[in-house]
């Protein structure tokens, strides 16, 4: 059963020699409950400069992972202390990405959640800095 949702999303991405970068980002999705896991989706904005993505939190035991459709096609896998390589594909070429999650936490129901991931970031093997992710999950009463 899908259950809309919204979702109140924190990035704060840290890279060498730079100030943290902060977005927030409050929007509506999807939760389902699949094949022992939940699904979290939605699509992206202007705001995170991702419009045209959908976006999918798949949770399952002991791992997080996020898919990215659309005008880019990513996959990484989230599980604590574990290095996952996956190959980010834009319009105009392909990056190879490996994310080691150093924290990953998430509690979902059938009434909501949350989330919380954070890892570290490699680009073609040239570390890029460090990640947070939050997300509060909120069914909407119908």
């Amino acid at each position: 059963m899908k259950l809309p949702v919204i979702l109140e999303i924190r990035g704060t991405q840290r890279y060498q020699d730079q100030e943290p970068e902060v977005i927030q980002l409050t929007t509506e999705g999807i939760m389902e409950l699949r094949d022992g896991g939940w699904d979290i989706c939605y699509e992206e904005s202007d705001l995170t400069g991702l419009k045209g993505v959908t976006t999918t939190f798949r949770v399952e035991p002991d791992k997080v992972i996020l898919t990215r459709t659309g005008n880019l096609h990513s996959q990484m896998v989230f599980q604590q202390g574990v290095s996952h390589e996956s190959l980010y594909q834009m319009d105009f070429g392909a990056l190879m990405l490996s994310v080691c999650a150093t924290f990953v936490y998430y509690d979902i129901t059938p009434a909501g959640g949350v989330i919380d991931l954070q890892y570290s970031i490699e680009i073609e093997q040239t570390a890029a800095g460090v990640i947070d992710y939050h997300l509060d999950i909120r069914t909407i009463e119908e």
